[in-house]
């Protein structure tokens, strides 16, 4: 007597939408440009050494890299400083940020989720996947809720075989 059975994939079944956002990790190196390099003494910023290094510094290194600008010592630093890197940096840069690591891989994911046309995920059951092979902010997380909420059916967190729920549109 043979018994057949039949395997049924009911996470394929589920109409569950997975959305990974490893996806929109941008691939760009990551840079951080420290101006304590550029201070005197590492207390204060000179303006007319300043503005020489602007002149005559080779900002074509930056192209195509995503830099977080940043001062690890105590200086005051003034803002013209900061807006004058950006100014050289950015026709060479995918992004400049001011702050750290962290805030620049915030603008890289908030940037890259702003394009996705979310009308796609119109009532719709979304799982926003939870592992990753790369560290994904948490920034990114909320962001893509605060863009799905409005017209997800449902959102999910996790693996559409163990997912937590964090939204369900009422009926």
């Amino acid at each position: 007597m043979e018994i057949q059975e039949n395997i049924v994939n009911k996470v394929a079944n589920s109409g569950l939408i997975t959305l990974n956002l490893e996806e929109y990790f941008h691939k760009g190196e990551r840079v951080v440009y420290d101006i304590k390099d550029n201070l005197f003494h590492g207390l204060m910023l000179k303006e007319q050494d300043f503005r020489a290094f602007i002149k005559e510094h080779d900002w074509s290194q930056y192209t195509d890299k995503n830099i977080a600008i940043t001062c690890s010592t105590n200086a005051i630093v003034p803002t013209w400083a900061y807006m004058l890197l950006a100014n050289k940096m950015k026709p060479f840069a995918n992004e400049v940020v001011f702050g750290s690591l962290e805030t620049l891989e915030a603008v890289l994911y908030t940037k890259a989720l702003a394009k996705i046309d979310v009308n796609q995920y119109a009532d719709e059951r979304v799982v926003i996947k939870g592992c990753a092979d790369l560290e994904v902010p948490v920034n990114a997380f909320v962001e893509i809720t605060s863009l799905l909420t409005p017209v997800a059916k449902s959102i999910m967190y996790g693996e559409p075989c163990s997912t937590v729920p964090i939204y369900k549109k009422k009926a």
